[in-house]
């Protein structure tokens, strides 16, 4: 019945066999309108502003997955061949699981209240074009494939754990594509490796050999790494709180004041009530259409936040990490006096943003090594995991450039105090 090639930056040609049944409802589900909608939702959201290369997408993404599901399943099968009959719901989970994004990604969810993860279920659940060949190859595998994505639910832990774990095909994708896109040199992983060195235990968890400790360490450094270095840039927080506002004062205005079409008015206004097709009709392009509208014609408040964000005249962001949630407050107060002198609108330029990194999670679906003989937690091996398990948090001030100096020297004053 033929082949399918797709040619990636990172995985090189991906090719999908119609004559293997897994791989022929993979093809299915990347030619409905869905899936196709990814190749207009960036990966990154607005990241671009601050890395310019940031411009891969969902769609792109998502079948990175796919190739490294495929590859950690074949790994798998040489050791319980039993897994093979789960390809199907392996390989549709690892495409689907980013079909519910809203528009610029995770910053969409934000902007617009909604979580990727129940969208995504009710597409597979509802729409005829995911849900038809998914039952279609097992019946009730659309509702098998939501559960998993929606609530970690499968019948099986070691296909669960490659849809959804500390290590799973999402995130070693992820990693590597947005270090790839955005420049940076963190993401280098030891793919090979770390594939190579799955195994299952003998309660039928996916566990790790000790061959691939070093390669995993690498990866959760490299993870805690691009959650500080890019993730959680300053700028890119700057940018989700732009376009949170512009949302946010798009629907205080209300319909009578900024324009919106009909399903931009249903996003805004009335999101509960949104159909399947008016969920999938928001993507990067009709919101970035709305935002330039809205620079041009629209109220003032909306001009001003679209045009910053448009136009790339962004906002200034100061660390205030090391302060109290009191004194962030004062500060916050002490930034919109100060916005207000220089004859700016305090609301449209002023905020505090916070981004709480939890690290390794040795209690949620914490890793663990089997060697044939003996399972060991990761972190009882690896004193370097167990730094990564402390939580941290950043926090930021908001502000115009115009009181940049001012509010820096108050912060500069208060460090040295607490040095003294």
């Amino acid at each position: 019945m033929g082949s399918r090639t797709y040619h990636d930056p990172l995985h090189g040609a991906i090719r999908l066999d119609r004559d293997h049944p897994a791989e022929a409802l993979a093809i299915q589900l990347i030619d409905t309108p869905p899936f196709q909608r990814l190749r207009r939702i960036r990966q990154l959201g607005p990241a671009y502003l601050t890395f310019h290369g940031a411009e891969s997408s969902r769609f792109t993404h998502s079948l990175g997955v796919l190739q490294l599901a495929r590859g950690a399943l074949s790994e798998l099968n040489r050791r319980q061949n039993d897994l093979e009959r789960d390809a199907g719901l392996l390989y549709a989970a690892a495409l689907l699981h980013d079909v519910g994004h809203g528009p610029l990604s995770h910053s969409g969810e934000e902007m617009y209240g909604l979580h990727h993860e129940q969208w995504s279920a009710r597409l597979i659940r509802e729409h005829p074009s995911l849900k038809e060949p998914l039952d279609a190859m097992e019946a009730g595998m659309a509702d098998a494939v939501a559960d998993l994505l929606e609530h970690g639910r499968c019948r099986n832990p070691a296909i669960k754990a490659l849809v959804s774990s500390q290590l799973d095909c999402d995130r070693l994708d992820y990693l590597l594509r947005d270090s790839y896109s955005t420049g940076t040199s963190y993401g280098q992983l030891d793919l090979e490796r770390i594939l190579a060195s799955l195994t299952l235990a003998p309660d039928g968890q996916l566990a790790l050999h000790p061959k691939g400790l070093m390669a995993v360490e690498h990866y959760l450094v490299v993870r805690n790494l691009m959650y500080r270095s890019v993730y959680n840039h300053r700028l890119n927080v700057v940018c989700n709180w732009l376009l949170s506002r512009c949302v946010a004062v798009a629907r205080q205005l209300g319909p009578a004041r900024v324009w919106a079409d009909a399903v931009m008015q249903r996003w805004l206004w009335h999101p509960q009530e949104l159909t399947l097709e008016e969920f999938l009709g928001n993507d990067d392009h009709r919101t970035g259409y709305h935002l330039q509208r809205w620079r041009e014609e629209g109220p003032a408040e909306l001009q001003e936040l679209c045009g910053r964000l448009l136009d790339r005249r962004l906002l200034k962001a100061s660390d205030v990490s090391s302060l109290s949630r009191e004194r962030r407050l004062e500060l916050l107060a002490l930034a919109r006096r100060l916005s207000e002198q220089e004859g700016l609108r305090a609301d449209l330029c002023c905020g505090l943003q916070s981004q709480h990194n939890r690290g390794y999670h040795p209690y949620r679906g914490g890793l663990r090594l089997w060697d044939g003989h003996q399972l060991t937690a990761l972190e009882q091996r690896s004193a370097l995991v167990r730094s990564l398990s402390t939580a941290s948090e950043s926090a930021w001030l908001i502000h115009p450039p115009e009181i940049t100096a001012t509010l820096r020297q108050q912060l500069a004053l208060e460090a040295a105090g607490e040095a003294d």
